[in-house]
């Protein structure tokens, strides 16, 4: 397959061919990496990292992905310490970074934000999340870590587990599991509900989708947490009723399938015990760690470079 995309601004712009492309990629990265034969493929080249939000895995991994290709990076971590503090506009950030690097990742608390900042550049531009929206890269190290654990996504029984309102993890990987065969199920407060157009969408594509409040995992091959976010919400005594609401701890694990693997975006705010860390279900600090091989497959891909 041939790489086509000039942007990666949302997962539901990648067809299931593209997906499962780019974590063949991945796994063809991650086997450079390991030999090191990955880090020349990016010498001479910038990425720039804009944050506007707060952020640790995902502007770090890019930051690794690209000096492990041998590249460099600048940027900023978040908003008070670039021109948005004065008043400047995305576009016109944009169009200067524009001059001063070869790619560029953006991350942004307005929903849209990455695609209209995509628009005013002719580089190649990645979301790295847009408020509640998107995490397309997220995603698809989500995806790759699942793919690695089990050797397929098709017939899997896939449990998302938390704050599924105003989650852009869990928003992009239910965007992107309607490309696949398995059954979803959702657990959350009812206040935290996955939005009604993701669940139609879902219907419309037969996945069979089973929304509850009780903490039911024992059919569950994959648990997806994802914290509560504070940060989204607009009434903070809303947020006090749910904080909490679910945690995975030694006593959950004695109902989980053998087989089973518990994954979390991270950060995690109390939504697994730190005693799961060393059971056979914990798969949250390998996933993280997969973002690396993910990101440097993208970033070559959305540059060119063979590999």
């Amino acid at each position: 397959m041939r790489w086509s995309k000039e942007h990666i601004i949302s997962i539901k712009d990648f067809s299931r061919e593209e997906i499962d492309f780019v974590l063949r990629k991945s796994a063809e990265m991650e086997k450079k990496l390991n030999s090191g034969r990955a880090f020349s493929l990016m010498q001479g080249k910038i990425l720039a990292n804009l944050f506007f939000e707060p952020s640790t895995r995902t502007r770090m991994s890019f930051e690794t992905a690209m000096k492990r290709l041998g590249g460099k990076t600048t940027g900023f971590p978040f908003s008070e310490i670039s021109s948005e503090a004065k008043g400047e506009t995305i576009a016109d950030t944009i169009r200067v970074v524009e001059g001063y690097a070869d790619v560029v990742v953006i991350r942004h608390p307005v929903e849209g934000s990455a695609r209209m900042a995509s628009e005013y550049v002719s580089i190649p531009l990645i979301n790295g999340g847009d408020g509640a929206n998107q995490h397309p890269t997220q995603t698809l190290l989500d995806l790759y870590t699942i793919k690695k654990e089990f050797g397929k996504i098709d017939g899997l029984d896939i449990t998302i587990v938390g704050d599924l309102k105003y989650g852009r993890t869990v928003h992009s990987l239910t965007n992107a599991i309607v490309n696949y065969d398995v059954g979803l199920n959702f657990i959350s407060p009812q206040e935290l509900r996955m939005p009604r157009h993701i669940i139609k969408d879902l219907e419309e594509n037969r996945i069979p989708v089973k929304e509850t409040s009780k903490m039911e995992l024992g059919d569950s091959d994959v648990i997806y947490a994802t914290r509560i976010q504070k940060e989204r919400f607009p009434d903070m005594q809303e947020f006090e009723r749910v904080r909490g609401a679910y945690v995975i701890d030694m006593e959950t694990t004695k109902n989980l399938k053998k087989s089973a693997i518990i994954m979390h975006p991270l950060p995690r705010v109390g939504e697994i015990a730190p005693e799961v860390d060393s059971t056979k279900f914990a798969r949250y600090f390998e996933q993280s760690r997969n973002g690396i091989p993910v990101r440097m497959a993208l970033l070559c891909l959305v540059m060119g470079v063979n590999f």
